[in-house]
This record gives C-alpha cells, sequence and structure tokens, in this order.
C-alpha cells in the first residue's frame, strides 16, 4: 500500500462513509456520489472514498504499475517555469 494511502485514512474514522450510506438506506457508493460535490469534510471523505474505490480491481488487487503510470504520468514541458 502507498504511504499516502495510509495517512489519507484517520484510523478513528474508518468505516464512517459505510456507517452514513447504511443510515441513508444508500449503498456506499451511491452515497459517496452523492456527497462528493459537498465542500468541507464530507466531501473530502467522499471523493477520497471514490478515488480509492477506482484503485481496487474483482481480483483484489492494485492496480498494476503500467496503468498507474499512464494514468499519472505528467507531461514534461520544455522551457523554464510552470
Amino acid at each position: 500500500m502507498a504511504k499516502w494511502i495510509k495517512g489519507a485514512i484517520n484510523p478513528a474514522h474508518k468505516g464512517m462513509e459505510q456507517r452514513a450510506a447504511k443510515k441513508a438506506g444508500e449503498t456506499t457508493h451511491e452515497y459517496m456520489e452523492g456527497h462528493k460535490d459537498i465542500p468541507g469534510a464530507a466531501g473530502a471523505r467522499a471523493r477520497l472514498g471514490l478515488r480509492l474505490e477506482g484503485m481496487h480491481h474483482a481480483d483484489g488487487g492494485m492496480v498494476d504499475q503500467t496503468v498507474a503510470e499512464k494514468l499519472y504520468s505528467k507531461k514534461k514541458v520544455s522551457g523554464r517555469g510552470r
């Protein structure tokens, strides 16, 4: 697991989206989709949850390195400044 993922989830808040979704009578994904545009902590949790959800695969593994490189590669800009 990447270091930023470990640091992104506070152990005290683990499962918060699942509990809120269950209380609302929705799936976790439906709940996060409905709350991703809300400003503040609730929206931030929803956006993070959706991002992490996209990293899961049916086989239980994470995105392979070549796919991750394609998704997150940045264009190199020549010249000074950005």
